[in-house]
């Protein structure tokens, strides 16, 4: 219970806030601070979840579990006190260190109290809970702006961040810890942090705030090269590495990682792009986007508690496989949405999505966990899910540069001209958006994203600009689709190199021969004093007659 609802409310908190941000920032200001809420935690989390990981086999998974949840619970304290944009961003930050401790632990403990038998099926249920957290949190965030203040979105963490940690405290009393002497690896530690970091900052604000080819984003992204090679570096030298390389020897981690890297590629390629396509194409409200979305967690939480159950009787690569195929024929179906597609249409290929998705997040977690031994359980467990966040960062910007690609090249060759030969509309409010355009066609799709702002277009110009805009949209969305396949089929490839790694049978005692039984109740007896000889029992000696 202690896991679930840790898991929960951890998870909850990457979805919650968005529904709140119009209010949040209606009182702080800001706006152009926005993206960086999300940044602040998604940095946070995200570096923190390998050395949480490796912290938990050092130091025991009841001490970092704890610790996280009160570092969650911190940061969930001051973002509800948050007087300004800058400060909500640094406590968001905070609050993200512990959310990134909480995840893996919650999937590592999972492989601690269970035997690898049940282990798929446990796995799965948090999987499941990840996915309700995905659906309500929408949900609950609107509901408490609407009914209270968007302070109680952070504050509503609090009473139950207790009683999960109440739960794991008293539920992992007793835990064996390491004997030997703790060595931390600071080295490792501080590249890590300033590697990952340089190169998230650099896949979330490129193509977005600076321009690929800009100082800003080569200075990060050289940051990061530099940082990541000191990293392999010093894991190499290191007494107890953070990340011990030697792990990518063992052919189910490697594979496992990748299929998790290619798994975030395309589940967030998705999320990200799909209401794009609601919203700018179909026209349906932001609120009803958000729903369209909840088939696709409900599927995926059916696949991750059926699968789970029966991941034992399979290998990992019947689930890769099935996972990734599902994924990638989501997308193929995808790639032939249209200004004419129904809602409907749309809900039924995310729903394939769902399926596979619930297929594949359990099972690269529960592989590495069977391929390893318990002292080592806490960091390939971290590894996993760090590995799929990396993925899901960078599915998001190589998407996103697909997109603006093919949208210009469509622009240029169907919209600007027209909007070129038309000097009204370039004298109005909208030439300067339209001549940024020419850079960054994403930003023009906005325009199709706000009724209110077409609302307030002359009729005449109206038509001209959205038909085109919706045209190349679909056009341009058709190719990132296309491009988040081909990398989920490359996945499937991976997958059958997993070779026939599957969950270990089910350990049971070997039942003792009557030979054996007999030598242990002579071996007993054979203390006792005033027992004739001819009352001892023959239980081994030969047959006579």
């Amino acid at each position: 219970m202690g896991l679930l609802l840790g898991m929960f409310f951890s998870s909850l908190d990457q979805t919650i806030v968005g529904t709140a941000m119009p209010r949040i920032i209606g009182e702080l200001g800001g706006l152009s601070l926005l993206v960086w809420v999300t940044i602040g935690y998604m940095l946070s989390s995200t570096t923190i979840v390998p050395i949480a990981g490796k912290l938990a086999d050092l130091f025991g998974r009841r001490t970092i579990y704890l610790t996280g949840m009160g570092v969650f619970l911190l940061g969930s304290v001051l973002c509800g006190t948050a007087a300004d944009m800058t400060q909500l961003i640094l406590f968001r930050a905070v609050q993200g260190l512990g959310g990134g401790m909480l995840m893996p632990m919650s999937m590592t403990i999972v492989g601690d109290i269970f035997p690898p038998e049940q282990r798929g099926k446990w796995q799965g249920l948090m999987g499941a809970v990840f996915g309700l957290s995905s659906i309500v949190g929408p949900t609950i965030g609107g509901w408490i702006v609407d009914n209270s203040h968007w302070r109680w979105i952070f504050y509503i963490n609090i009473p139950v961040g207790i009683l999960a940690a109440v739960t794991i405290w008293a539920g992992l009393h007793g835990e064996k810890r390491r004997a030997d002497k703790v060595v931390i690896d600071w080295a490792g530690v501080v590249t890590l942090v300033v590697g990952a970091v340089s190169l998230l900052l650099g896949l979330s604000l490129s193509g977005k705030e600076f321009a690929w080819g800009s100082w800003q984003c080569l200075s990060l992204f050289a940051t990061a090269a530099v940082f990541i090679t000191l990293f392999i570096l010093a894991e190499r030298r290191a007494k107890d590495p953070l990340l011990d390389f030697g792990f990518f020897r063992n052919r189910t981690f490697l594979v496992a990682n990748l299929i998790g890297f290619i798994q975030g590629f395309g589940m967030f390629g998705a999320i990200m792009f799909l209401p794009l396509f609601l919203q700018g194409v179909i026209g349906v409200s932001a609120t009803n986007s958000g729903n369209t979305m909840i088939p696709m967690m409900g599927a995926l939480m059916l696949t991750s508690i059926v699968g789970g159950r029966f991941i034992a009787k399979v290998s990992f690569r019947t689930f890769y496989v099935i996972g990734l195929g599902f994924m990638a024929l989501a997308f193929f179906l995808m790639s032939g949405l249209s200004a004419e597609t129904t809602q409907l249409e749309a809900i039924l290929d995310i729903v394939l999505l769902g399926l596979g998705l619930g297929l594949l997040m359990p099972t690269t977690i529960l592989a590495v966990q069977t391929a390893f031994p318990p002292e080592k359980r806490g960091v390939v467990t971290a590894a996993t899910q760090f590995f799929r966040q990396i993925g899901s960062t960078l599915g998001m910007a190589i998407l996103g540069v697909v997109l603006n690609n093919r949208s210009l090249h469509y622009l240029n060759e169907h919209f600007f001209p027209q909007i070129d030969a038309n000097p009204m509309i370039k004298a109005s409010p909208f030439g300067p958006m339209l001549e940024k355009a020419h850079s960054d066609p994403q930003g023009l799709f906005n325009l199709l994203l706000a009724p209110k702002a077409l609302e307030k277009i002359p009729a005449p110009f109206r038509k001209m600009l959205t038909d085109p805009l919706k045209t190349a949209l679909v056009d341009s969305l058709k190719y990132v689709f296309l491009a988040a396949m081909g990398i989920l089929i490359v996945g499937m490839f991976v997958g059958l190199f997993s070779g026939n790694a599957r969950v270990p049978p089910k350990t049971q005692a070997k039942k003792a021969t009557f030979e054996e039984m007999g030598k242990e109740l002579l071996a007993e007896d054979s203390a006792c004093e005033g027992v004739p000889a001819c009352m001892e029992p023959d239980l081994v000696g030969e047959k006579k007659g």
